[in-house]
């Protein structure tokens, strides 16, 4: 399956058209961005990482029963997926206390919250993507009660997954945000990505951060904590 032409280019991401109207070619960049993109910068071999471990997670979420929107790894840093149009709401569940949640609601980072919290934002940047509940959403025709009950059976179906996942290989799942997409049938399915871009990860045993906080915070090593991620979970070359 061969690129065509551009259809999108994200703060991440770049999406290219196929010969088939149903499936586009996500290629994943090393640039980073932070804080609303006021801050920018590149991590190398970002891209790869992502990618790789994208779909290294989503294969095995599909076989535990949440759809995707992945169809084939192309290359270190292309994927084929299914052409989705984006729910427009991020999803963000949250295991532990940290980042906005702390600032926001002026709790110390480290908080192990007895049940997973979600929340959505209403995935707009001229509006810097704020927070809005189900109502809204609904108000808002972003989504039904249908499809935003099913988001969340997924969205937690997903936070199982994981927290299992992180934690054979000695990380804490701390936080994440999802997308979610409709196929061309209306399917609702898992889109985007999962990374050290779009999920906080703690070392089990000291707290480093294995993500894009490196970056965010100026902590150094942002490279390290990206490949030692992939080291973990056993795709390190």
């Amino acid at each position: 399956m061969e690129k065509r032409e551009q259809l999108y280019e994200g703060k991440a991401k770049k999406v290219f058209a196929t010969d088939d109207p149903n499936l586009v070619i996500v290629s994943y960049k090393d640039d980073a961005t932070a804080f609303d993109g006021l801050k920018k910068g590149t991590i190398t071999g970002k891209g790869s990482i992502n990618n790789r471990m994208t779909n290294f997670l989503m294969k095995k979420l599909e076989a535990a029963g949440v759809p995707t929107h992945l169809v084939e790894e192309l290359s270190d840093r292309d994927t084929l997926v299914k052409k989705v149009s984006i729910v427009p709401l991020e999803v963000i569940i949250r295991n532990v206390s940290a980042g906005s949640f702390s600032k926001k609601y002026g709790v110390p980072e480290g908080i192990v919250f007895d049940a997973p919290t979600i929340e959505f934002s209403y995935k707009n940047d001229d509006l810097h993507d704020p927070l809005l509940n189900a109502y809204h959403a609904v108000a808002l025709k972003l989504a039904t009660w249908e499809e935003i009950e099913l988001i969340k059976k997924y969205a937690f179906a997903v936070n199982d997954f994981l927290k299992a996942e992180m934690l054979a290989c000695g990380v804490t799942l701390v936080d994440f945000k999802l997308e979610f997409g409709k196929t061309a049938e209306g399917q609702i399915v898992l889109a985007d990505e999962i990374s050290p871009d779009t999920c906080r990860f703690w070392d089990v045993k000291t707290n480093e951060k294995l993500d894009k906080d490196r970056f965010r915070r100026d902590l150094g090593n942002v490279e390290g904590a990206y490949h030692e991620m992939m080291k973990r979970l056993g795709l390190a070359e």
